[in-house]
């Protein structure tokens, strides 16, 4: 109890701030040589908050069989939590360093096994369930104009202070980062706090992006930016252990790189992008084949390398794959999107989640036509699959750090269908209400279907 007063606490004198600025900006033209210098200060600065509470629940179902990682059969619940603090300093004229603190607790369901397609973007696999806080992220970015272009006005948001940058520019970020930031950024399927929750919805399913098991890595991107497309390409270093805090420090042999082009576009004045994202990552996973021989031979040593509790104990495994994301527009109220990603499959998942194959799609609209402009509405579709090999060790009675049922026997591709309506209660609270139902859960059509239900609480500054 003592944890949640202090986050109420701070998000009380965070909008208490946040009232006194808006104040101030109202009464600005009036007092404006009086305050000049002091409003020329606050701009050099970029402070944001965010909290975000889950619950989550399903009932039972039927399952012919249980494993060390299946999604558990019987009624469940469970609760997670993040609290942010988005901290952010301009330097000098199109530079800035930013640093998020940030503190997790709570669980996802079944500790976060059983479905390649996790059900809670605000989970991940943690050992304990006690609020921990740790450094999220902690950037330099530095902007450079390609030439006299025009400038564009950028808000002041999370991560981002309020600034004229150039429209036509390189922008470099180097530090700790999460790559989903910059890449995949999809309009309408990207932010578990806002919009759909499951993981193979807020990302390319089959993108094993680099990062720790919260999410986050050290790196750098470069970005290539003009008012009608983009390019980005990112280099960064990869877990010692498969989905695990622990990052491999031997980066000439172990690293993760991506690279994608987006175009924007209009149709009817209508906005729309296109993205098309691939990746190469390089690391001591094991294949899958070669362990498949090994347990034939009595030898399960590389299960638990594979299941994220031992180091990899030889390099030379890469998984390369891509993606294509797009979202559109259709009138000021309704957009569409999908995504489809693959990746070759042969080597253990590293970093994000057990899929391979993947393919979603979905619609949001807001709630004008029942005169409710802050309210969301989502529905959402999403196909995850697994290679050959890939399920083939799951059948030979392996598991990863997220699944395993014991076997496979009767594989079919997961498939869930989402759906959540979204409530704006105050200006910086919103509560959502949340359903999701999947069909062969972790590729398993022995087991399922599960329904899942959520209720999610999000405060943001």
């Amino acid at each position: 109890m003592k944890f949640f007063r202090i986050i109420i606490l701070l998000a009380f004198l965070l909008s208490s701030l946040h009232k006194v600025k808006a104040q101030g900006d109202d009464n600005d033209n009036h007092y404006k040589g009086l305050l000049s210098n002091r409003f020329d200060s606050l701009e050099k600065w970029s402070l944001h908050f965010q909290f975000t509470d889950i619950w989550q629940a399903h009932p039972s179902f039927n399952a012919k069989y249980t494993g060390q990682h299946s999604l558990s059969n019987k009624s469940e619940s469970a609760m997670s939590l993040t609290s942010t603090l988005y901290l952010g300093r301009k330097l000098w004229k199109n530079a800035g360093l930013f640093f998020n603190p940030e503190i997790a607790g709570g669980s996802g369901l079944s500790s976060v096994f059983g479905m390649a397609g996790a059900p809670n973007g605000e989970t991940f696999r943690v050992g304990s369930v006690a609020p921990a806080l740790y450094m999220a992220r902690l950037f330099f970015e530095q902007h450079i104009a390609l030439r006299k272009s025009k400038t564009e006005h950028r808000e002041g948001e999370q991560n981002q202070i309020a600034d004229n940058i150039p429209a036509s520019r390189i922008t470099i970020t180097i530090g700790k980062v999460s790559l989903a930031d910059f890449f995949d950024d999809n309009a309408y399927s990207h932010d578990p706090r806002s919009e759909f929750m499951n993981w193979s919805l807020m990302d390319n399913g089959a993108w094993d992006y680099p990062a720790n098991t919260r999410g986050y890595t050290w790196g750098g991107v470069v970005e290539l930016i003009e008012p009608g497309y983009a390019v980005r390409i990112s280099s960064a270093i990869v877990p010692k252990i498969a989905n695990a805090a622990v990052f491999d420090l031997n980066v000439a042999r172990a690293n993760g790189n991506t690279a994608e082009f987006e175009k924007k576009f209009k149709i009817k004045n209508h906005t729309g992008n296109l993205r098309i994202l691939g990746f190469a990552n390089f690391s001591s996973a094991p294949f899958y084949n070669t362990a498949i021989s090994q347990m034939k031979k009595g030898d399960s040593t590389l299960i638990p390398v594979i299941a994220g509790q031992n180091p990899g104990v030889q390099y030379g495994a890469v998984k390369y794959g891509g993606g294509i994301s797009f979202n559109q527009e259709l009138t000021k109220n309704i957009g569409i999107f999908a995504r489809a990603s693959w990746n070759n499959g042969q080597t253990a998942t590293w970093a994000f989640t057990p899929i391979d194959q993947s393919a979603s799609a979905g619609i949001s609209i807001r709630g004008d036509i029942i005169k409710r402009p802050s309210d969301k509405f989502g529905l959402a579709f999403v196909a995850n699959g697994a290679s050959a090999p890939h399920r083939n060790y799951l059948n030979a009675g392996g598991y990863d750090f997220m699944l395993g049922d014991g076997k496979l026997p009767n594989y079919g591709m997961e498939q869930i269908l989402e759906t959540f309506y979204k409530v704006q209660l105050l200006k910086w609270m919103w509560v959502t209400a949340d359903y999701q139902l999947v069909m062969n859960p972790a590729y398993n059509k022995d087991r399922g279907p599960a329904n899942i239900f959520a209720i999610r609480a999000h405060v943001e500054f």
